[in-house]
């Protein structure tokens, strides 16, 4: 009754050309084993291309929150379970996630952790350098969503990690805890107050999706808007007239950190029951 969630997501670092490579990786444990889906995309400029999705299921393990490889899915493992690797290879198409040096890393009150890493992505013969965030979390299933989070980058000089502490309202507000490295300083933010500020209809789950938040802190240090640029949004399963939305979304504004500014741009992962 629990699912485990490893998320791996790559961007490159400034420059006019956003490339973003977000791998979705889960188990779901349950009586008599465990359901596994994992799901990788590509986005260049605008165009997301979704290159992998598969699901299956393993026998009952002491640790299903190992990530498996499964069919053109592999993965370059180092001591003591570290991924060093992700690599899709379907005949002529190759893409390989090479995660190298460790940046930093940030754990949260329910047990997640966010590494951020010196990063690389290989797309036929050619090499793209830029950072990565691994993400590993976990919840029970009767707990439902564990939240909305992103992943925001200004070149070398600003990364940061924001994540749903509780479940955001109908209207889009939500409070997110939020993790930042700012010219090799570490910056913790307990309390953001993250809200929609404007929504469109997605009428395939007939809810509202959100296009635009705002980002305030209680204390004044930091503030920002962002904008959705492009959008990988689908619809879920269920009996009722709302039906579930999984989106990714690209996302780029401005933040404004202890009194600079820092354009920024990443990735925003949205869902809804």
């Amino acid at each position: 009754g629990r699912i485990y969630e490893r998320n791996f997501v790559f961007t490159t670092l400034g420059g006019d050309s956003a490339l973003l490579v977000p791998w979705l990786i889960s188990a779901r444990t349950r009586p008599g084993g465990v359901d596994r889906r994992a799901r990788g995309w590509l986005l260049r400029g605008s165009t997301w291309e979704a290159f992998y999705d598969e699901s299956w299921e393993t026998p009952p393990t002491r640790a299903p929150w190992r990530i498996l490889p499964f069919r053109t899915l592999r993965l370059i493992v180092g001591e003591g379970d570290a991924v060093e690797g992700v690599i899709f290879s379907e005949g002529p198409r190759q893409l390989d996630l090479e995660l190298t040096s460790p940046l930093i890393e940030w754990a949260g009150a329910r047990g997640q952790t966010f590494r951020l890493l010196e990063a690389a992505v290989y797309l036929s013969d050619q090499r793209i350098e830029g950072a990565a965030l691994d993400m590993s979390r976990a919840h029970r299933v009767e707990d439902g969503a564990p939240g909305d989070w992103a992943f925001l980058e200004s070149g070398d000089s600003l990364q940061v990690v924001l994540e749903s502490s509780d479940t955001t309202s109908s209207h889009g507000e939500g409070t997110y805890h939020g993790w930042a490295r700012l010219d090799f300083r570490d910056l913790q933010w307990p309390s953001l107050a993250v809200e929609w500020a404007e929504v469109r209809a997605f009428q395939p789950s007939r809810q509202d999706v959100p296009v635009s938040w705002t980002i305030t802190s209680e204390d004044g240090g930091v503030d920002g808007v962002l904008q959705v640029e492009s959008a990988q949004i689908q619809a879920g399963e269920g009996d009722g007239p709302l039906l579930p939305v999984d989106a990714l979304f690209m996302v780029s504004g401005t933040l404004n950190v202890d009194g600079s500014s820092y354009p920024v741009r990443g990735l925003f992962r949205h869902t809804r029951p």
